[in-house]
């Protein structure tokens, strides 16, 4: 048995390409189905009454009266 991937011959190079290949479908196909596709008109309301929270300036709070350097 070879125990190094740098002796391995191309079958087993090609097994390990194969079942990473297979892990990736896997994972892809577990991520898909797991997100929410529900679209009726109570989630979309529900998705509209989600506030949206925009930058503003920039505001130091502090409770010393030293400056700041940057």
């Amino acid at each position: 048995m070879n125990h190094s991937i740098y002796g391995a011959d191309r079958l087993t190079h090609l097994k390990i390409v194969v079942v990473a290949l297979i892990g990736a479908t896997v994972v892809a196909g577990v991520g898909i189905a797991a997100r929410g596709t529900a679209t009726t008109p109570e989630v979309t309301a529900a998705r509209n009454l989600v506030p949206i929270i925009r930058a503003g300036q920039p505001v130091v709070f502090s409770d010393r009266d030293i400056s700041v350097v940057r």
